[in-house]
């Protein structure tokens, strides 16, 4: 008779275990992605900051930093930057806009995207900040550009009322 009402305690442990895990694991699916897109944006943004002495006056450390500074790195080469006053102005307009669409959740797979790309061109430019940050970067991007912006987000928002609106027979 013991044997039995231990295994059944045994059995009954497990489902409340499992049913935790499963709880635990929603909780997840909602906080993960809008945590992933803050973790992304926060140091692309502090970066974008830097860039700007006033609205669209970009700052001359930043132009300075493209045209003397900044080299990309390719094939063993030490390149300089093609246009560097124009990339600088779009490296300062993207390290303010993409962070801000991915904190809100608006056009999330495109804005991971972009900083995706951005950490590319950086990982080019600092080849041994790979480990301590462009691999966590990529790895961030990759992972909203798979899971998407979640249900806290703009895109889920416009998303349920574009459905809403096609299920009423609208268009």
């Amino acid at each position: 008779m013991s044997v039995v009402k231990n295994r059944v305690n045994i059995i009954g442990i497990g489902i409340v275990l499992q049913e935790i895990a499963d709880w635990l694991g929603q909780v997840a699916h909602v906080l993960a992605p809008p945590l992933l897109r803050i973790a992304l944006a926060v140091p692309f943004f502090k970066s974008g900051l830097t860039k700007w002495d006033g609205f669209l006056s970009l700052s001359p450390a930043a132009v300075f930093l493209f045209e003397d500074e900044f080299k990309l790195h390719i094939f063993g080469q030490s390149c300089d930057f093609p246009l560097p006053t124009a990339v600088a102005f779009l490296d300062g307009v993207a390290e303010i806009v993409l962070p801000v669409l991915l904190v809100i959740g608006l056009a999330t797979r495109f804005s991971a995207l972009g900083l995706l790309v951005m950490t590319g061109v950086i990982q080019l430019v600092v080849p041994e900040g790979w480990a301590n940050f462009h691999l966590p970067w990529a790895a961030l991007a990759v992972a909203i550009i798979a899971l998407g912006a979640g249900t806290l987000s703009l895109d889920h928002l416009i998303d349920t009322l574009h459905r809403r609106q096609i299920r009423s027979g609208g268009t």
